[in-house]
């Protein structure tokens, strides 16, 4: 009886892990590099997004990192806020490998010299393509607003996915142990089984 609790405890662990993992798979996430650049704006580095995109194949930025003209990125515009200056134009902080990889709403972030930028896809334009809107302090509400140094050009803007999790392996390493202690458990209950028989008989 100590084996089989031990196997069902096992097996219980296992299984803990197996559905723990499943989890952490559906909460997993995605590293991306992205860059853009336009006349006098160099900007690049890293993000991490969910790994499941939505129906039109957008997925959701959670962090960023990277540079602005050498000045480091800070942190992310809050997703459903604008850019200060840029009001009322909220970012959603969404991205794609889609031909177009921003929406008309885009991403939004802080630099270290307390600036902000919001690159995004430009639909209303004439041709189509992405723009960035950059505002510095002192910021003036309304994007009709901007300041003398602050501004709204064309970039060039790229992204690509440069790592995803690797939980498949791993999840089907942990499903095949619990399946095999299933198996054990039920061939030493059956064990269990023959010998009472056996004993009422004699």
């Amino acid at each position: 009886m100590k084996n089989l609790a031990l196997l069902s405890t096992t097996a219980l662990t296992v299984s803990g892990l197996v559905f723990g993992t499943m989890q952490a798979v559906s909460a997993a996430t995605l590293n991306w590099e992205w860059s853009y650049f336009g006349s006098g704006i160099t900007a690049r580095g890293n993000l991490m997004t969910n790994d499941i995109p939505d129906d039109s194949g957008f997925y959701e930025i959670l962090e960023i990192s990277g540079t602005r003209n050498n000045e480091t990125i800070t942190g992310l515009q809050p997703t459903g806020t604008p850019i200060p200056g840029n009001e009322p134009f909220n970012v959603d902080n969404l991205i794609s490998l889609n031909s177009q990889q921003l929406t008309g709403d885009g991403f939004g972030y802080s630099t270290s010299s307390g600036n902000y930028a919001s690159p995004f896809f430009a639909s209303f334009l004439p041709t189509p393509g992405y723009l960035e809107v950059f505002s510095v302090p002192p910021f003036l509400f309304g994007s009709g607003n901007l300041g003398t140094e602050d501004s709204e050009l064309p970039v060039v803007f790229s992204a690509r996915i440069i790592s995803i999790p690797e939980h498949t392996s791993i999840l089907s390493l942990l499903a095949v142990g619990t399946l095999g202690l299933v198996s054990a458990l039920k061939r030493q209950q059956s064990l269990q089984l023959t010998k009472k028989k056996h004993a009422k008989a004699s």
